[in-house]
């Protein structure tokens, strides 16, 4: 009767471990698909030029490895969220500017 009991609160225990586990960044995620379309249009409406748009790029890749460090161990603390933001409120200041400085 103990095992079945063991047994049976592993089974409900597991998938809550593994749901834990994941962690899921939507709020980041949507910001940076808002920043990356933002580049796009930029570009696309000749706001940008090629190097600016490559410059932008890179520094979306920077925010995205920021947020993977800070999700690779299953969760993101307090701080690292807030690296995050601060990264992406660095970026999004960058686009606007080079969106906006008059070169075509």
């Amino acid at each position: 009767m103990k095992t079945r009991t063991l047994i049976a609160a592993v089974a409900l225990i597991a998938p809550m471990l593994a749901a834990a586990q994941t962690t899921s960044t939507p709020r980041v995620d949507q910001r940076q698909a808002n920043q990356e379309a933002r580049i796009q249009q930029g570009s696309q409406s000749g706001a940008l030029t090629q190097k600016e748009t490559a410059k932008l790029e890179k520094g979306q890749t920077h925010v995205q490895n920021v947020e993977n460090k800070a999700t690779a161990d299953g969760t993101v603390t307090k701080k690292e969220a807030g690296r995050i933001e601060h990264a992406q409120d660095q970026q999004s200041k960058k686009i606007y500017r080079e969106k906006h400085d008059r070169q075509h």
